[in-house]
């Protein structure tokens, strides 16, 4: 649905805000919220309401929450003072109260300056995404450097292609726009592209500068943007490492995009993409019943498209982390399950490195170390930028107690990919290594940063109360033990020894009972 109101409109589909028909950017979350205020105007919306539609239901701060009003209100030029557009309700919670012209469908035209904004309608966004990566500009025009510029975009073009669920249009007809001036909408229709990758790099004999942007082929807007700037020792090593970190941001953002449309846009009559970024939408929420959402539309892609790779192996993931954080009891049949789903997904696209990632996922949950090591080896050989497979070795490698060669794989995940929805998932795996190593007050630091991103799952609290138990800090233990019964009320010392069945060496799993024990958690009952 569209909403008017002041000198705004907001898309709650797309999640996208125009005033004086320009885009506003701001982070996804805050325009949730605004989804969420707009969609309820003119009522009040409790602040359990908006824990549960925009933090997924994780329990957060009153100042996480008092924040991003804050920042939503800054957007739409309002203030806690003059509360023109978002009211605060003493001890209730906040009502939109700005005139809103009532909303209507997004597919119809809107008025005069927005008409080519995004429409759900557009079946297009139902497709398998195409990217083009448009040569990135020499901004100094210095023809001996050229070759920097275009090796930046080809190399970009070679890692993006890596990424199997995405299309990406071959260099030679990407380069064919070199030197034209073209806009969104006519690479839209020349080429039926979805995303569009441009850039610009600025170097010198020492310096090189290289600002890049992620573009929406229909709206024309742009959703991400990057600057890296590096001192320039090894030309070629600066290239590679600016090329994989763009690609590495720039996957998971097409990614998050794409969710997003066939989310909001909700189609009736649901296809087997449609069925597959539904279910992957709801496995990134991180909580049991998006969790089983996901399991069953991805079951429910299988039978629409029996040779969509991607809903098996994302399938098995989704059931092991059920097995994992949730209500799904581990078995060894589902695990053969797991297993047999990625087999499958392999058969139907052997190149593809999430597929063996994924497999060697299931392969932890099964103790298999040796074979999830090599597996996600085979994954960053095909897709040198595939962070999680990076968080997975270094996962395989700690349960096999080399944790500094473990630490390294979890250290180069975060590095590549720092807006990844599994972020969260890379600090607390790297956490719980560094018990293991014993280097606690690393593993509180791990888990400070994992605890900031707004998904992050209970073990995470789990972990600290175990590492700060061992520095001594037992009333700071005991104050996140509370904090994880909040979220958990039935772990105990006897829950996470069952859940954590994927550990094979009786001393990892002693030192965490152990520190568990020592925080105060109860025993509880043995299963």
């Amino acid at each position: 649905m569209r909403y008017r109101f002041n000198d705004y409109l907001f898309d709650s589909e797309c999640l996208e805000l125009w005033q004086n028909q320009e885009p506003v950017h701001a982070e996804p979350q805050i325009l949730e919220l605004l989804a969420l205020l707009l969609k309820n105007y003119d009522q009040t919306v409790s602040k359990e309401e908006i824990n549960e539609q925009v933090w997924r239901g994780r329990i957060v701060s009153e100042a996480a929450l008092s924040s991003r009003i804050k920042s939503l209100r800054q957007l739409l030029q309002d203030d806690g003072k003059n509360q023109k557009v978002i009211r605060t309700v003493h001890k209730r919670g906040f009502r939109f109260v700005a005139k809103v012209d009532s909303p209507y469908a997004s597919q119809e035209n809107i008025a005069q300056g927005t008409a080519n904004a995004p429409s759900s309608n557009d079946q297009s966004q139902l497709e398998k995404p195409t990217v083009v990566v448009l040569p990135f500009v020499n901004v100094l025009n210095d023809t001996a450097q050229e070759y920097f510029s275009d090796g930046v975009s080809s190399d970009i073009i070679t890692h993006l292609a890596k990424h199997r669920w995405l299309n990406v249009i071959a260099r030679n007809t990407a380069f064919s726009f070199k030197g034209r001036v073209v806009d969104a909408r006519s690479l839209r229709t020349e080429l039926n592209v979805h995303y569009i990758v441009e850039g610009t790099i600025q170097k010198t004999d020492t310096h090189v500068r290289v600002n890049v942007n992620l573009i929406d082929s229909q709206s024309g807007f742009q959703k991400w943007s990057e600057r890296y700037d590096r001192e320039i020792s090894d030309i070629f090593a600066v290239q590679d490492e600016i090329t994989e970190k763009i690609t590495a941001r720039l996957e998971p953002e097409i990614g998050f995009a794409e969710r997003n449309k066939v989310a909001h846009a909700r189609p009736h009559n649901l296809q087997a993409w449609d069925c597959y970024h539904l279910g992957i939408y709801h496995f990134y929420q991180f909580t049991e019943q998006a969790n089983l959402e996901a399991q069953r539309l991805l079951k429910r892609c299988q039978t629409l498209d029996k040779h969509f790779g991607e809903a098996y192996a994302w399938w098995a993931y989704a059931l092991v982390l059920g097995m994992v954080y949730w209500e799904t009891e581990p078995s060894q049949d589902l695990l053969d399950q797991a297993l047999s789903a990625c087999e499958t997904a392999i058969s139907l696209d052997p190149q593809n490195a999430s597929f063996y990632a994924l497999r060697a996922r299931t392969l932890l949950a099964r103790r298999e170390y040796g074979r999830a090591i090599s597996e996600n080896k085979k994954a960053i050989d095909l897709n040198p930028t595939y962070a999680a497979a990076h968080c997975g070795l270094g996962d395989s490698l700690a349960y096999e107690g080399r944790y500094d060669e473990a630490l390294v794989c979890f250290e180069r995940s975060i590095a590549l990919s720092p807006n990844d929805p599994q972020l969260w998932a890379f600090y607390t795996y790297g956490a719980l290594a560094l018990l293991f190593k014993k280097d606690f007050q690393a593993a509180v630091d791990w888990t400070e940063s994992a605890l900031a991103i707004p998904n992050c799952q209970y073990w995470a609290y789990a972990h600290q109360s175990v590492a700060l138990a061992y520095l001594g800090r037992i009333a700071e233990a005991e104050n996140c033990i509370a904090k994880l019964l909040k979220q958990r009320p039935d772990f105990s010392i006897a829950y996470a020894k069952y859940k954590m069945f994927y550990l094979t060496r009786s001393d990892q799993i002693q030192i965490y009972l152990k520190g568990l024990k020592l925080a105060g958690l109860s025993e509880g009952i043995s299963e």
